[in-house]
């Protein structure tokens, strides 16, 4: 598989990341454990070298999926990105954030022991906490980084502002954003920082968690079900321009979903895609890893689907107050 660089400073990575939420644990709905492994297995074969999870998915349950998919000599060929800090009840509720810089050395030592690592590649702070600023939570992370516990600081859904105050205290080296077709924000502020100061970046939500691949949510628990855009008329109206992006991907011999990553890789070169697969047979989309779409391609699909025309926001109301990168 093509390989990138993660910013100036980071390792070399594969063109497109698995991103493990899906999986183990997962907000869409519980895989198999079987399913999992078997689907970083297949990833790693293919040429994927990055994996990411975060502590607080599946609590804990999809880092011991990781850790069991890397054991038996799989470690030395990926890079393993964990996102920590995100706070979950008994029930599994989500109750806030702790970036407090015992808290994050806290959280990486249960993380390094059910990932069975002896360092974490990238490690970053799920989200901005508002009662921590982020020079002490990159504070933190650079200590451990001095111990020999972390490689690289990584970065979440923060601001153009977060990220140059974040970047003072320690090299980063790639944000985790959410981009797509559907989701266009980063182009104004964010990734110009990003290419100014030498930072990469993730990209999750390419399909829109599922949206632009024509998905559904699967019932109350999938997490989709409580998103504007899956509901209403918002949802009725993105049907029809998801009718026009399978349309395009049947006349260019694609499928949506490879459609909408090899996009991401034309838009952004630099920036690495993050894929979503709960089993080995949705890693198709790795087949455009080295064909992005051509720049005819790209303006034909930019006509039929302008930016702004998805309805609805990424998240429900409450959340989208709360991002740092919507500021």
């Amino acid at each position: 598989m093509k390989m990138t660089k993660l910013g100036d400073t980071g390792p070399q990575v594969s063109a497109i990341r698995l991103g493990m939420s899906m999986g183990k644990g997962g907000i869409y709905g519980a895989g198999t454990d079987d399913e999992g492994i078997a689907t970083i297995h297949a990833a790693i074969d293919r040429g994927v070298t990055l994996i990411d999870t975060g502590d607080f998915y599946g609590m804990g349950d999809n880092e011991m999926l990781v850790g069991r998919a890397l054991a038996g000599g799989r470690r030395d060929k990926v890079v393993v990105s964990v996102k920590f800090g995100g706070m979950r009840d008994p029930a599994g509720q989500f109750i806030g954030l702790d970036m407090r810089p015992v808290a994050v050395k806290n959280f990486a030592a249960y993380s390094l022991k059910r990932l069975g690592l002896s360092v974490i590649d990238v490690y970053r702070p799920a989200r901005l906490d508002p009662q921590v600023p982020i020079e002490e939570t990159v504070g933190a992370i650079a200590d451990l980084i001095q111990a020999g516990y972390v490689r690289h600081v990584g970065l979440s859904e923060v601001g153009a502002d977060t990220i140059r105050r974040a970047h003072k205290v320690h090299p980063i080296v790639d944000l985790q954003i959410e981009y797509s077709v559907a989701s266009r924000a980063p182009e104004d502020k964010i990734f110009p920082v990003l290419h100014e100061l030498g930072i990469g970046a993730t990209l999750y939500g390419v399909l829109s968690r599922g949206l632009l691949s024509g998905s559904k949510p699967a019932g109350p628990k999938d997490f989709r079900a409580h998103l504007p855009r899956f509901a209403g008329q918002a949802g009725q109206d993105n049907d029809a321009l998801v009718q026009k992006l399978a349309a395009f991907a049947a006349r260019i011999g694609l499928s949506p979903a490879q459609v909408c990553v090899a996009w991401a890789l034309a838009k952004e070169p630099k920036l690495v895609p993050v894929i979503g697969a709960r089993k080995p047979t949705q890693l198709d989309v790795l087949d455009v890893a080295d064909r992005p779409l051509t720049a005819d391609q790209m303006a034909e699909l930019e006509r039929l689907l302008p930016r702004n025309a998805f309805k609805g926001s990424r998240y429900a109301e409450a959340q989208m107050a709360h991002l740092d990168s919507e500021k």
